[in-house]
């Protein structure tokens, strides 16, 4: 079984391996770097073990994982990657139908694609015939094909910015998914996710009283109008770890925690990194670190009034916790689909 170290979710499944940068936060990306590592086994080309591979052989491996659980779909590319044909798109999608046991979270940097294909008839059409040729080929006895959109497959799209926010979350809240996720990692700027939420919210200047708070806005919670409101259901934020890691602002994190709060949307704090501020690290008692100092717009080598001194203590010394505990939540999808 392919069990994973990832914080929030159980096992991974990769049909697709490899994948192409598009935006900042690929930057530094694990799945290219532990391709290299295996380079020529695996499944991995041997002089270009990051180039996209379909690996049909793959496929039925979430049938044979009799125990439910939370399956990272693709941890080691991206589903909608242009390279990967709609027919085998199609083809895991009727899989995941069929072992439905189990949660599957899809992440995606090309969240245009998977609008596009989701909401197609056809492309349904041909899941639908996928999963009638799999039960014949495969033995099983499945009574009846679930209706699409499948409960039991979470769409998810990276961001790592406002700017990448902004470009991918309106086209996640019209893929048509149980549950509608984010990740933001690495988180490398301040995100604002008020106009998203699950409950909508709206930032106002002025301190609201707390002096723990960064005191330039605070967070209300507005009145819901309609019945038609779309918003994200989950929330799972974390800061770059590995060679090359950048540093994250606790206030990055803290405003997405708070913005989840009040929206009532869950929210999942998945690490620190590589880097911890000053006030956590002094604990550590003879503990030599490379150091910079962030605010919440960059970086710079000099400590300038209104920045904070981060440390690279590395990410098991980082840990995950939050404000003194850690934040693990998920939602609650019921039987009918609908989310709690």
């Amino acid at each position: 079984m392919s069990k994973s170290k990832i914080e929030w979710t159980d096992a991974v499944w990769n049909p697709v391996t490899g994948c192409t940068k598009v935006s900042d936060g690929c930057r530094n990306c694990y799945a290219e770097r532990m391709s290299k590592r295996l380079a020529g086994r695996c499944g991995y080309p041997k002089d270009e073990p990051f180039k996209v591979t379909l690996h049909p052989d793959k496929l039925e491996q979430p049938l044979r994982w009799t125990k439910p659980r939370k399956i990272f779909v693709n941890s080691m590319s991206d589903l909608f990657h242009d390279d990967v044909n709609e027919k085998f798109i199609a083809k895991v999608f009727a899989i995941m139908d069929l072992a439905r046991q189990h949660i599957y979270m899809i992440l995606t940097k090309r969240p245009e694609r998977a609008e596009k294909l989701l909401n197609d008839e056809n492309f349904q059409f041909h899941i639908g015939w996928f999963q009638s040729q799999a039960e014949r080929e495969l033995g099983l006895s499945v009574k009846e094909i679930g209706p699409f959109p499948f409960k039991n497959v979470w769409i998810g799209v990276s961001v790592e910015n406002q700017a990448t926010a902004d470009e991918r979350i309106p086209l996640l809240l019209q893929i048509p998914a149980v549950v509608r996720f984010i990740s933001a990692e690495p988180l490398l700027s301040e995100i604002n996710l008020s106009r998203y939420l699950k409950w909508p919210i709206c930032k106002r200047w002025g301190r609201d009283g707390d002096p723990n708070k960064y005191g330039e806005y605070h967070w209300e919670k507005q009145s819901l109008v309609g019945t038609d409101w779309v918003g994200i259901d989950l929330a799972i934020v974390g800061g770059e770890s590995g060679p090359g890691a950048r540093p994250m602002h606790p206030d990055w994190a803290c405003s997405l925690r708070d913005q989840c709060q009040l929206s009532d949307t869950s929210f999942f704090f998945k690490q620190w990194g590589e880097w911890k501020s000053e006030s956590h690290t002094n604990e550590l008692s003879g503990f030599m670190c490379r150091d910079v100092f962030l605010n919440r717009n960059g970086t710079t080598t000099e400590p300038i009034d209104g920045w904070i001194r981060l440390c690279r203590v590395g990410k098991k010394q980082a840990g995950r916790e939050l404000d003194g505990r850690t934040w693990d939540e998920f939602p609650e999808v019921q039987g009918n689909g609908n989310v709690i």
